[in-house]
């Protein structure tokens, strides 16, 4: 087991800046779990706490169900990545891996045994003479993941360990780091700023904000059920479209009236507002860019808008629009979809129409930003 669980953790520095609030959290054994959030909001600090390399003000964290508030990084049974690397300069990569084994006094064919194995794991067999400054980022990083490795610990903590790496480069080790879980079947811990990586990475997500925990939930659920306003924004590329609108019941139904048009809200969406009893008036209507599509002047529900930027994308266009009170909204636009005709007519001034169903909308409170339909 290798279960890890936070309850009322607090970190307060001693200028009285909070940076972590009431961290409640219980990770089960071979989860993989990632904070996510802009910088700043205590994701770091947290896995720090977890780490020992950070004292907490205030709870207690628990590791495999032994409180370990108390207990020295290298007794809490972790393996953490850093972002930059941390390897040693002046040694090979083979001694880079072996060194926290050689300072437990492992034997010389055990640490053989094990170095070998994590390098042909993570494919960097060929560099273990080589020295960490020949090394590319990927390549470094792999060997820090290598170090990590034959330490044989319960939980492996990673700390933005992608961030230093060109675009190409996160994108091959985010799917090493998918088969490397596999590979380890343990518990892991993962920081970063990129939702991206959170989305395809984690079992679930812990998107923070502030040093508190917005909302807990698997890629999916904090994606189609976001808890609030700001998690709807955070997750999702390019964000969420939100305004403010109207919501109306007429007849029993439910309508939104967003920048002249009327558009009902039908499905699943419709009958959830109609079991909450949601008071109509005021709202924030969300509807995400991809859930928008570009409509013909007649269609009912069609808002009218003007072409301010159009973003190629190889398989999708983003177009950036504003309507006629000046909000403005992002389009994706699927290219497989489009003739050369319309192409051509997407031109920045270009006078278009767009929609949306009603059974994509996300709606919160316009006061307290909540989800009103969690």
């Amino acid at each position: 087991m290798a279960s890890v669980k936070l309850t009322k953790v607090q970190k307060v520095y001693d200028n009285n800046v909070v940076a972590v609030h009431d961290f409640d959290l219980d990770i089960q054994d071979k989860e993989f779990v990632v904070f996510v959030g802009p910088s700043g909001c205590g994701k770091s600090t947290t896995l720090r706490m977890i780490a020992g390399l950070e004292d907490i003000s205030d709870g207690t964290i628990e590791i495999d169900g032994v409180v370990v508030n108390d207990l020295q990084p290298k007794d809490r049974g972790i393996a953490m990545v850093f972002q930059n690397y941390a390897l040693y300069p002046h040694m090979s990569v083979y001694d880079n891996i072996a060194f926290s084994l050689r300072l437990q006094k492992v034997p010389e064919d055990v640490i053989y045994e094990k170095v070998t194995n994590a390098a042909e794991i993570l494919g960097i067999t060929e560099y273990l003479m080589r020295k960490p400054r020949a090394l590319s980022g990927g390549q470094r990083q792999r060997v820090a993941i290598g170090r990590a490795m034959v330490r044989n610990s319960k939980v492996f903590l990673m700390d933005e360990p992608l961030s230093n790496l060109d675009a190409k480069l996160r994108n091959q080790m985010r799917a090493e780091i998918i088969l490397l879980r596999q590979k380890l079947d343990t518990t892991f811990i993962y920081v970063t700023h990129d939702q991206t990586e959170a989305m395809t990475l984690g079992d679930r997500i812990v998107i923070m904000k502030d040093g508190f925990i917005q909302q807990v939930g698997t890629p999916t659920e904090v994606f189609e059920m976001p808890k609030n306003l700001f998690v709807a924004e955070f997750i999702g590329a390019p964000k969420m479209n939100v305004f403010t609108t109207e919501l109306v019941r007429e007849g029993g139904k439910f309508y939104v009236k967003p920048f002249g048009a009327k558009i009902e809200v039908d499905g699943e969406k419709g009958e959830l507002l109609a079991k909450k009893n949601v008071s109509t008036g005021k709202v924030i209507l969300g509807v995400r860019p991809e859930h928008m599509v570009l409509a013909h002047a007649n269609e009912p529900g069609a808002i009218p808008c003007v072409l301010e930027v159009n973003e190629m994308m190889g398989s999708e266009l983003h177009l950036h629009v504003y309507t006629e009170d000046g909000t403005r909204l992002i389009v994706r636009v699927p290219t497989i979809g489009l003739d050369s005709k319309e192409r051509e007519e997407l031109v920045n001034g270009a006078k278009l129409y767009v929609s949306f169903e009603g059974k994509v909308m996300h709606f919160f409170d316009h006061e307290t930003n909540e989800n009103l339909l969690n």
